[in-house]
């Protein structure tokens, strides 16, 4: 029998260590999240504070509104998608899927975003492709890596604007990954993003979950709501005929429009009521994630969900997630038949090294999309990345927002 080598064994005992700080660190999460859902006694020990990141949040809307000359403004029209629950909701697939039907009408998007986890410095970076996630954060490497779009990263929206739109000045339409709360930047559409557990028990940090009043939910052009799992009787995602759906949204924009012009507010109505008879209700969809493929990590073999399922026949499999919800990958992967005899939920964006995979008993590893840009230096034959797309309670959603710009954006015949 081999023995293990002193180094390995210091090795294995610091990655146990690791993973035990990790695991105490999201068993502190879920139970954050348990308080966050209802209004028990720890939320309402933390509700003082709530008030004055409420009464923050109301000061800082009101001096952006009265300081206009602070907001910037960019030469094209800027769509945000953004949350009020804090944590990861669903954002990114979200973006993925605008940016690539933005694509398929024609427009030339360009993606902005913080790039979380990054230490970007004072100059944005740029790229379009594959790119390093160390350097611009995973989920701008992952919208880039899908789309093709060019991203800039920067915690100052302005700057990142600037500098997309300087370096590729092709860019007609910017999509925001986050920012909702990046008062500073002016925006022509709003998109909110939220996940079943929608807005908690209502309260904000520190007692609640949400950054804003669950009232900006009626400010926004769009709701979606990202369901775990796919609804009963869902049909599942087929291509769409452009030219199609935008003859079909154009004739239930005119409809709506007209259906709005013979709604009259009474006259007896003041002022303020007469506002809030004519605002119209933000829209609102369903999302969930369908699994399209699996495939190796470097990307030489593709297997339909049928096919991995028999090549797991004969090997055991684990399940790696770092992202916000863990569990949300794993059921996804036991809804689609993909059997996994050990879960690994980990903090979201939280690295993923050799060892990590080397400690793993199992002949095969499941990763997500997302994580797998991490792992773009990994040559382990073992891993395998799910690769799934959004699919959206109305298929023609995207193409519907756009026509709500007030400015739109350039004709691609232009």
């Amino acid at each position: 029998m081999k023995t293990a080598s002193p180094e390995a064994r210091l090795q294995s005992g610091r990655l146990q260590d690791a993973l035990k700080t990790v695991r105490l660190k999201v068993a502190a999460a879920r139970w954050l999240h348990r308080q966050w859902q209802k209004r028990g006694l720890w939320a309402r020990l933390m509700w003082p504070f709530s008030c004055l990141v409420l009464g923050y949040v109301w000061a800082k809307r009101v001096w952006y509104q009265s300081n206009s000359h602070r907001v910037y403004r960019a030469p094209v029209p800027v769509i945000v998608v953004g949350n009020l629950f804090v944590g990861g909701v669903g954002k990114t697939p979200v973006v993925i899927a605008l940016v690539q039907q933005l694509l398929a009408m024609g427009y030339h998007p360009g993606v902005i975003s913080r790039g979380y986890g990054v230490n970007v410095g004072p100059t944005p970076r740029l790229g379009q492709g594959k790119l390093e996630p160390r350097m611009m954060g995973d989920e701008p490497a992952l919208i880039s890596e899908q789309t093709a779009a060019p991203v800039s990263v920067h915690p100052n929206r302005r700057l990142a604007c600037q500098a997309l739109l300087q370096a590729y000045p092709q860019v007609d339409i910017i999509v925001s990954d986050d920012g909702l709360q990046h008062l500073a930047l002016a925006r022509d559409l709003e998109i909110i993003v939220q996940d079943q557990r929608q807005i908690g028990n209502g309260w904000l940090l520190p007692a609640g979950p949400l950054r804003e009043s669950p009232s900006r939910l009626r400010t926004v052009a769009l709701v979606i709501t990202r369901l775990a799992t796919a609804p009963p009787h869902s049909a599942q995602s087929t291509p769409i005929d452009l030219a199609e759906a935008e003859a079909k949204a154009e004739v239930e924009a005119k409809a709506e429009a007209e259906a709005e012009a013979r709604q009259q507010a009474p006259s007896s109505l003041n002022h303020a009521t007469a506002a809030r008879f004519v605002i119209k209700e933000p829209s609102e969809l369903s999302m969930w994630l369908q699994v399209t493929h699996i495939h190796s990590l470097d990307h030489k073999i593709n297997l339909s969900v049928k096919e991995f399922i028999g090549f797991q026949q004969n090997n055991t499999t684990t399940a790696i997630a770092a992202i916000s919800e863990p569990d949300r990958f794993f059921k996804t992967l036991d809804d689609s038949g993909l059997l996994c005899q050990h879960c690994v939920g980990l903090p979201d964006h939280h690295p993923l090294e050799v060892a990590l995979f080397d400690a793993q008993a199992t002949d095969l590893v499941l990763i997500t999309s997302k994580d797998a840009v991490k792992c773009q230096a990994l040559h382990n034959p073992r891993i395998w990345v799910v690769a799934t797309e959004s699919v959206f309670s109305d298929a023609l959603w995207a193409i519907k927002l756009v026509k709500q710009l007030p400015h739109p954006a350039r004709s691609p015949s232009e």
